[in-house]
């Protein structure tokens, strides 16, 4: 963002790019052992919040909400590594190694990590374009066995007769897999060490919905292929959603149809009767998990596989696999679809993070969360798993069941590998059509997210603007260059104006996240308040020394407040606030708390930030041709900026972009 002043160095002055590395200098030369304690808990948080863990009140709540999230870790897996074009088991992989690092080094108490379903289309649209299809059609044994006839049968059936050996493919997809989720957590790690978390600014609520949309989009016409039971021709590059939907076959298995039309009605019903037993059950009905074990007797018993050729799981190998070294050969390809994959899974994450942590009363660190993934996944890149992120629904699971910390995410992992070591097996004849039922039902909620085109139709039209353009974006640009160019279109959409900056926050505000409230706000306005306090005390303690009292006294009755307490803050240092868009309930609640008086009145409350600007550059407008005919000999001005405050305390989810 362009500062709201400028202003010229003296040569003989340290710059604070000058400041900040002597800092750094003199960190490393007078290293003592709290700041070297201080410094290694902070870059692994287990190590301070484990040892005060309440072992007797929230072990209980932690075990529940960890084996609840742990069964749905199994069929989320296995159906998001279709998404990812791997086999089933990878998905598996990638809901325990990952989740057991970010249960080290995350910084975030309820959001679960592990497979998410933009980030598998995003897998799987690298996968399959590196190594399509095509690349690995052989002949089969009935066109080998013509050669000993006539050269012409010889070649006919060589175009007629050829099968896709899908072993060697998977085998070749796995290893494409792990090494562009490995690079994307090398990209994450460094983007995290170098204190780069600020890079979320960039992803405003409407764009990041938009994307998720329009991810949706593309995950729904990749699965339809194990809807339909069939196996149309795979396009890369711009256009690609439209020309897959333009080659679908006209033939449709339909016991496979059959299948999936029972598997997602079947879910609907289930999840609706979940909804409304909600508030009588102590934990959630695992919809999802009984599906897959109904499905699997079921495919078992008929032999679906045999009878009506409907695709099922396969093979899927118990224990666990030996790392294996990525394959570093192809990074150099990849090195786009790393980068935009570390962007979106921490956008996505620390949205996420953000939520609950004003919602439940602590700090999430966005740099120590970029870090966090950053281990997860390049780690995890050794190990075969692919790119993960945090899921909304695990995550509201988590909460729902009474999850207080990550020690539910390191039960779940403990779920997931008993399944990887004794029951995996169990699953081979589930059928893949219901593992892409499960992941259509799951996307109900981002498809209700087109809801929010009449919402900002009637409250911004610019974010409705970036909404439709980064979703027309990412669908006709595949999720990495839609993601680019959103976040070009959106930058565009940014007026600037000089002297004014408007801070947002749609979270609910009480007693406990009330001093996170006014900390978020010091940050993101970059007024460094207490410097200019103490600047203008020592210039009005010269004239006025009989203010000090008053000031003083001001002080005491202010702190009753947090938001007189911004007031009076921002205030003294000669910054106006005023609020914008408060709902009816939130100015009662103002009034009722004796928020106003007579030196703060409700002139600070406008409807909207639009006219809250506009009162601005009136008064900036007045002060400019008041201060044009007074002259003054010092050096040393107090310069008047203008803080725009839009909060809605009452049940909102967070929405902070600036």
């Amino acid at each position: 963002m362009t500062p709201l002043h400028t202003a010229v160095t003296p040569a003989h002055v340290k710059t604070p790019a000058t400041l900040l590395c002597f800092s750094h200098l003199c960190l490393f030369s007078r290293c003592s052992g709290p700041r070297v304690k201080s410094c290694f808990l902070s870059c692994v948080p287990l190590l301070s919040w484990m040892p005060r863990y309440p072992f007797r009140e929230n072990i209980f709540a932690d075990l529940v909400s960890g084996i609840s999230v742990g069964i749905m870790h199994l069929p989320q897996g296995m159906a998001y590594a279709l998404l990812a074009a791997v086999p089933p088991v990878f998905g598996l992989y990638s809901s325990f190694y990952p989740v057991l690092i970010y249960f080290i080094f995350g910084s975030s108490n309820h959001i679960s990590v592990g497979t998410y379903s933009v980030m598998s289309v995003m897998i799987g649209g690298v996968t399959e374009r590196l190594a399509p299809d095509s690349d690995f059609m052989i002949l089969n044994n009935d066109t080998i066995d013509t050669i000993n006839e006539t050269i012409n049968d010889t070649i006919n059936d060589t175009f007629n007769d050829t099968i896709l050996d899908t072993a060697i493919r998977d085998i070749e997809r796995v290893k494409i897999a792990a090494a562009v989720t490995f690079l994307s957590g090398i990209f994450q790690l460094l983007l995290g060490l170098v204190q780069f978390g600020f890079v979320v600014t960039y992803l405003s609520e409407p764009l990041v919905r938009g994307y998720t949309t329009a991810a949706s989009i593309h995950v729904i016409v990749s699965q339809l292929k194990y809807i339909f039971g069939i196996n149309p021709h795979r396009y890369s590059g711009p256009l690609s959603l439209i020309y897959v939907l333009c080659s679908l076959l006209d033939q449709t298995n339909i016991g496979t149809l059959v299948v999936s039309i029972v598997t997602i009605v079947g879910l609907i019903l289930a999840k609706e009767v979940n909804s409304f037993l909600v508030q009588k059950l102590p934990v959630p009905i695992p919809v999802e998990l009984l599906a897959i074990i109904i499905a699997t007797l079921v495919s078992w018993q008929v032999d679906l596989k045999t009878v009506y050729g409907v695709q099922t799981v396969g093979e899927i190998p118990s224990g666990l696999q030996a790392p294996v070294m990525p394959e570093f050969s192809i990074m150099r390809s990849i090195i786009g679809d790393a980068f935009a994959m570390a962007v979106v899974g921490y956008g996505i994450d620390i949205s996420l993070g953000r939520i609950f942590a004003l919602k439940y009363g602590y700090k999430v660190d966005s740099n120590q969360e970029l870090v966090a993934l950053g281990l997860s996944n390049m780690i995890g890149g050794f190990f075969q798993c692919f790119a993960i992120s945090c899921s909304m629904s695990r995550s509201m699971v988590q909460i729902s069941t009474g999850g207080k910390s990550q020690v539910a995410g390191a039960v779940s992992a403990m779920v997931i590998l008993f399944i990887l070591l004794k029951i995996g097996e169990l699953f081979q004849d589930l059928p893949k059509a219901v593992l892409a039922g499960i992941i259509y039902v799951n996307l109900h909620g981002m498809m209700k997210q087109f809801g929010d085109i009449p919402a900002l139709w009637r409250k911004n039209k610019v974010d409705m603007l970036v909404w439709l353009m980064t979703l027309i974006l990412t669908i006709l640009l595949n999720p990495d260059l839609g993601l680019a160019a959103s976040i070009a279109f959106s930058m565009f959409t940014v007026i600037q104006i000089p002297g004014v900056l408007i801070f947002r926050s749609s979270a609910t505000l009480y007693f406990a996240n009330a001093e996170l409230y006014t900390e978020h706000l010091y940050d993101k306005t970059g007024v460094d308040v207490p410097k200019l306090l103490s600047h203008k005390k020592k210039l009005e303690a010269k004239r006025q020394r009989k203010d000090k009292k008053e000031a003083q006294k001001a002080k005491k009755e202010a702190k009753k407040r947090a938001k007189k307490m911004i007031h009076r803050d921002y205030g003294d240092a000669g910054v106006d606030v005023l609020l914008s868009g408060c709902q009816t309930c939130v100015i009662e609640i103002l009034e009722k708390g004796d928020f106003f008086s007579d030196k703060l009145t409700k002139m600070i409350l406008f409807s909207s930030v639009h006219d809250a600007v506009l009162h601005c550059q009136a008064k900036y407008s007045m002060i400019s041709t008041c201060t044009q005919h007074v002259h003054t000999h010092t050096h040393t001005h107090t310069h008047t900026h203008t803080q725009i405050t839009q909060t809605h305390i009452s049940n909102c989810s967070l929405a902070s972009y600036f």
